[in-house]
């Protein structure tokens, strides 16, 4: 649950109503939730007294499990790199927070329409499909909706523990056609066979945290594994902003040099397009 969430609940308190709706999965469906005297009763038993539903609603970047009666704030720590993972409510599916920065465009849009935006830019996805960060999942979810097969990676095996909390990124872990990958992209795109993959989505942190995912050396592996006129779709951030317009000429510079034959401009999804041309790959 979240701030969002919780609010219904308080408003048919304020009523004196005796049930209220609300999401109890951060928004993907709603439930009926009965209101007593000092508790508020879900339906598989549980229940939760009104000061931690006080605590829930004064928290507008926390999302809370519910479990054995007790809410906890779905956070996670890193000690393999040192940073905090937590889960944030938006007008849609939640976000990943990273030391405190989000990881998805939540100003005038949310997590999941973010992520049909990007996959809209290399459509149709068919074939094999490269995640290259897992993240929470959304984009191998919505690639495994149409691809053949969709293998993701992610760094950090702390941020899947997070995405398994994450009522968003359910299918991520049961999706028949989603093969998680733990490594770091660097080196396991290196494990690949030259020409496997017809689609890449590539959707790196910023490049202060992983500049080698912004590297020629990366670039030219990804031109190695995908197959003759494929397509990748490369998260940038905003284009016209001022760092948006250094960050996409040294990217679209090094996608050519790389071996990429057409690099498009797509505003709306926040990145570039880039081609691969039915010439042998370059070595």
């Amino acid at each position: 649950m979240s701030y969002r969430h919780v609010e219904p609940i308080l408003y048919a308190r304020e009523k004196g109503e005796g049930s209220a709706s609300t999401s109890l999965d951060l928004g993907v469906t709603r439930a009926a939730v009965s209101l007593e005297k000092e508790r508020v009763v879900f339906p598989d038993g549980q229940w939760l007294p009104w000061d931690s539903l006080e605590e829930i609603s004064e928290s507008e970047t926390g999302c809370y499990l519910v479990e054995d009666n007790l809410v906890e704030k779905i956070q996670r720590f890193s000690e393999f790199l040192g940073r905090a993972y937590s889960l944030m409510p938006t007008d849609g599916a939640p976000t990943l927070l990273v030391s405190g920065i989000p990881m998805h465009r939540v100003k005038g849009t949310e997590p999941h329409r973010d992520t049909l935006t990007k996959i809209r830019a290399v459509s149709p996805v068919t074939g094999r499909v490269l995640d290259t960060c897992t993240g929470l999942g959304y984009t191998a979810i919505e690639a495994a909706k149409s691809a053949e097969q969709v293998v993701t990676i992610e760094l950090d095996p702390t941020v899947l523990e997070v995405a398994r909390l994450n009522p968003w990124s359910r299918a991520l872990f049961e999706h028949p056609c989603i093969e998680q990958v733990v490594g770091d992209a660097f080196d396991e795109i290196t494990q690949f066979e030259d020409e496997s993959f017809s689609r890449i989505i590539h959707d790196p942190p910023m490049f202060s945290l992983a500049g080698d995912l912004y590297s020629g050396e990366f670039y030219r592996e990804l031109y190695r594994v995908m197959q003759r006129k494929g397509r990748l779709f490369h998260y940038v951030g905003d284009l016209d902003s001022r760092s948006g317009r250094n960050v996409v000429k040294g990217v679209a510079r090094r996608l050519e040099e790389a071996g990429f034959s057409r690099i498009i401009r797509r505003p709306e999804a926040f990145g570039v397009v880039a081609y691969k041309g039915s010439s042998s790959p370059r070595r």
